[in-house]
């Protein structure tokens, strides 16, 4: 019963690679773009955010998507780096696209829903988290 038990657990914690991962990669996707707006210098055409300015509100969604993901990627802070993605997509879904049909609000509610997940489960087995608590519990 034990064998099935630790398969189990493996796979779960592949699992939490895979999510990782991919979660990252895609949010890399539209975080590279605002990077790229934001070093061009066209940080005005990005709209401003609850009485925030563009470029303000252009530096935290880069921060988050950008930065955040880098380390869900690597699985460093994990639970902590997706607090502010969470609350990036809940600002694009019920800020920016409040008044857009519920398709343009979707992909922002898959994401918080991932994201949720990694903030309950945390990064599993395969991340730099683990490896740091590894150590840190041996030393």
């Amino acid at each position: 019963m034990k064998k099935i038990v630790d398969i189990k657990l493996y796979y779960t914690h592949t699992v939490l690679l895979i999510l990782r991962i991919a979660i990252a990669i895609l949010m890399l996707a539209h975080g590279v773009p605002k990077l790229n707006m934001l070093l061009s210098g066209d940080a005005h055409l990005f709209p401003a955010v609850m009485g925030m300015s563009p470029t303000l509100s252009l530096v935290l969604a880069v921060l988050a998507e950008v930065g955040c993901s880098v380390l869900v990627l690597v699985g460093l802070g994990t639970r902590l780096a997706v607090i502010p993605l969470i609350i990036t997509m809940l600002v694009a879904v019920l800020y920016v696209h409040i008044a857009d049909p519920f398709s343009a609000q979707e992909l922002g509610i898959h994401y918080v829903l991932v994201y949720a997940a990694l903030l309950l489960m945390g990064s599993g087995r395969f991340s730099v988290d683990h490896i740091l608590a590894t150590k840190l519990s041996k030393a």
